[in-house]
């Protein structure tokens, strides 16, 4: 894209204040993530549930000096285009930029799979034709029209995925994006609530291949073949799938592991070499194939892409490291884009300082010069304090680099040279392609070594916290549960990741965990929902918000708040009880609350209850009754005090359960994670945990031999038995050893055998093949962290919290 202010001005019969021949390359639309303010205007969206134009003044001061909005706004050094939406002026000028560019396009929709099929696509086809694709995940109303702005004039092929999630979208992204080759790849459950059927989910996905000259689908489902052949029997339409009618298959034995797989392209055969043959990877690759040979690939250049096809980590890691440092590891491939999406990421840290690991750019089409020229452009604007550049290539542009920088030609030189031993209380983004190994540097960097680790999907919390939002008035505002370390998680990174995406409270349990969070920087409102009473200093000292549940706290703490000279209303919520019986203020005590309030130097920030059985079908009768009596006593105390404070009772369930509840604010905690006792609102949630760890060691046992401590079990016959490094300190409870619990290798079930020990376990192995060094899951998907509390005899909360802190968390973003 570039355009001048009045081309597009033009294009979109926009109004024009100020310069319109500025030049615009790029457009923004999250103030969070502006990586580079050269050439950038800033577009202020406005949704039902958001407004960008409350951002606009922060984008200023980032350096942008020119915004795209629908109202104007009172500042003569910024140029504004003004437009009557903001939405529809993104799609208008994408659907412009789109069919005004020379490209052929590859359209990619479906449930599951189009994320990864783009990027195999894209490692395929990038050394044949110069290509662009989505960046990231972009392939909403929004996310299309930015995809399709990347197309520049020297792009031959254009790979973008679509997607929607309610019914009549298609049709307008059809109306930007008509590609020349569909591909419909799995149907799934994805958003599926939002539509009657699964027939109206698929004829609505159809759409987008309204002008398309060929498609390529899955038919491996009936559904999408019946109504894919009903609606474009005169277009040029290529069946894939694993069942033997299509026109691409498998003819071979996949679980054959010593033979290459046999693909079937219509009348013709040959092998591929594929390693991973689990149903979803096996027909992703069909789809793949299907495409190369459409685009005149040989079978000789399918099987060397399809050989050479790294694994997609689409994913980058943010680990606590040695030094009080942050390490950010992007060390899974690197290019232009995915180094913009890095930069994005550290901006949402408050570390003072910041230093680059960066290597040479590999398997670039672009020119060595422009390539590091904008590359050194992108890094001198994200002011790094530090910039350590690895490989012979980069490190010759290394003067092009504003930062202190450092050259090295391997990453062997790097460690030798010792200098990361000098950066401490930074954060570290090691961004490298996989040639450097960079991995390594990680390794010396990363606080905790232990194999056993908890992954915690940052894009998966907030994906979980957006459904929940969902359900709700775009003014009801939400307050994040981060107490006991967040369910185990960590609660200042998942509180600074929150915090960046606008939470509007967040809850702790005691004033120490609030405290620990306002020295990291967190400056979200907190409330302390159980504040001790040697704690009200801390609290105050800390601008803590604490909970007030009975006359006798009110007191203390404001024997405190007069010691403390304090000379503002002093935010506080107050705690009713509804039936809960465990803390709050009942009916009968709040004439007497009011009358000490409206004596106090104190405000009261919300009035709330909990619900006891908000998760219990069986228990609406008595839930409804707390709802009742939470409203009754609520509003007479708000007619008591003469002002109404924010009022909430919903948790997690009572946000789905009970929404017409939802008053002025809603709590969330399990539900975030990705936890509900509602199956049909559990399809749409994401797991967002995953405890792992790795097989230490592989016996073969004899029959009549026993295992583990006191014997416990003994071998009924010859079995392989996986000894792997996580025992009762990692939060293992030994309850579930002598095959009460399952752990995962290689997506089967397999069961714990004799006694769980302090630091370890044993697995029988004998029906799975795995070796020393497999991936383990201990919860995730399979088993889920529901099937494992199970096993436990307990709820996930206390699995969650039970996870020992000497477990390395990471943190990724998809």
């Amino acid at each position: 894209m570039n355009y001048t202010a009045k081309e597009i001005a033009q294009i979109t019969n926009s109004k024009i204040i100020g310069n319109s021949e500025i030049k615009i390359k790029n457009i923004a639309f999250d103030s969070r993530t502006i990586y580079s303010t050269r050439h950038t205007a800033f577009l202020a969206i406005n949704t039902k549930k958001n407004s960008g134009q409350k951002y606009i003044e922060n984008v200023i001061e980032k350096g942008i000096d020119t915004i795209i909005t629908e109202h104007q706004i009172d500042n003569s050094s910024i140029n504004q285009i003004i437009t009557k939406n903001s939405v529809e002026f993104l799609q208008t000028l994408a659907k412009y930029h789109f069919e005004h560019s020379d490209i052929n396009s590859i359209g990619i929709t479906g449930s599951n799979g189009k994320t990864i099929l783009k990027e195999w696509l894209y490692q395929c086809l990038s050394n044949e034709y110069v290509t662009v694709k989505s960046p990231k995940s972009f392939n909403s109303q929004i996310g299309l029209p930015l995809s399709l702005l990347q197309i520049d004039r020297k792009h031959e092929l254009g790979i973008f995925e679509v997607g929607i999630s309610k019914p009549d979208e298609m049709e307008k992204q059809e109306n930007v994006f008509h590609p020349k080759i569909g591909l419909l790849t799995h149907i799934g459950t994805a958003h599926s609530a939002n539509f009657s059927s699964e027939e109206e989910l698929i004829q609505e996905k159809l759409k987008l291949f309204k002008h398309s000259e060929i498609i390529f689908y899955n038919s491996d489902n009936e559904l999408t073949h019946k109504l894919i052949n009903q609606l474009y029997s005169s277009k040029n339409l290529i069946s894939y799938g694993l069942k033997n009618n299509n026109d691409i298959t498998i003819v071979s034995d996949v679980n054959d592991r010593i033979q290459d797989i046999k693909v079937k392209y219509f009348e013709e055969e040959f092998s591929l070499p594929i390693n991973q043959r689990d149903e979803a990877t096996l027909t992703n690759v069909l789809a793949l194939i299907g495409i190369l040979k459409e685009l005149k690939l040989s079978n000789l250049q399918i099987k060397e892409k399809i050989d050479a096809l790294k694994a997609i980590e689409m994913r980058l890691e943010s680990i606590e490291g040695i030094r009080n440092n942050l390490i950010i590891n992007d060390s899974y491939n690197l290019d232009l884009d995915s180094l913009k999406i890095a930069f994005q990421f550290i901006g949402e840290y408050n570390k003072p300082k910041k230093s680059l690991i960066l290597t040479d750019i590999l398997d670039s089409n672009e020119n060595s010069e422009e390539l590091y020229s904008e590359v050194s452009e992108l890094v001198n604007e994200q002011k790094f304090d530090k910039v350590f550049l690895i490989g012979e290539e980069i490190s010759s542009f290394y003067k092009q680099f504003n930062s202190e920088t450092y050259t090295f030609n391997n990453t062997n030189q790097f460690i030798d040279s010792k200098v990361i031993n000098d950066l401490e209380n930074q954060v570290i983004l090691l961004k490298g392609a996989r040639k450097f190994e960079i991995e390594k540097i990680k390794e010396i960097l990363e606080l905790r070594k232990h194999d056993t680790v908890l992954e915690i999907n940052l894009n998966a919390i907030l994906h979980n916290i957006n459904f929940h939002k969902s359900l709700l008035k775009p003014e009801t505002k939400m307050m994040a549960m981060v107490k006991a370390n967040a369910y185990g998680l960590g609660s200042y990174e998942i509180s600074e990741f929150l915090q960046h995406h606008h939470i509007d409270y967040l809850g702790v349990a005691f004033a120490d965990e609030g405290v620990e969070l306002r020295k990291k920087g967190i400056t979200t409102p907190i409330i302390v929902m159980n504040p001790e009473q040697h704690s009200y200093d801390s609290v105050i000292e800390y601008n803590l918000e604490p909970e007030i549940y009975s006359l006798r706290v009110l007191e203390l703490f404001n024997e405190q708040l007069i010691k403390s000279g304090n000379q503002l209303k002093y935010p506080i919520h107050i705690k009713l009880e509804t039936g809960m019986h465990r803390l709050g203020f009942k009916d009968f005590e709040l004439d007497e609350l009011t009358e000490k309030l409206n004596a106090m130097n104190v405000k009261v920030q919300s009035i709330f209850s909990h619900l006891s059985s908000s998760d219990m079908p069986e228990e609406k009768e008595f839930t409804l009754n707390q709802l009742k009596t939470f409203e009754k006593n609520s509003s007479y105390l708000i007619y008591k005090l003469g002002y109404e404070p924010i009022r909430h009772i919903l948790n997690s369930s009572g946000i789905t359960n009970y929404t017409d509840y939802q008053y002025n604010m809603v709590r969330i905690g399990i539900g975030m994670i990705g936890e509900t006792s509602n199956p049909e609102i559990k399809k749409q949630l994401q797991h967002s945990v995953s405890f792992k760890t790795v097989i230490s060691q592989i016996s073969d046992i004899k029959t009549g031999e026993s295992v583990g401590y006191s014997r416990r079990f003994k071998a009924e016959e010859d079995t392989k038995i996986a000894t792997i490094p996580v025992g009762y300190a990692d939060g293992i409870p030994r309850l579930i050893g002598n095959k009460v619990g399952n752990i995962g290798i290689n997506n089967q079930l397999c069961p714990i055998v004799g006694s769980i020990c302090m630091d370890m376990m044993m697995i029988d192995v004998d029906n799975v093949n795995a070796k020393e060094g497999d991936s383990v899951t201990i919860f995730n998907s399979n088993p889920s962290l529901e099937e494992f509390a199970k096993y436990c005899d307990t709820i996930t909360y206390e699995v969650l919290t039970s996870i020992s802190p000497r477990v390395k968390r990471i943190y990724i973003k998809n």
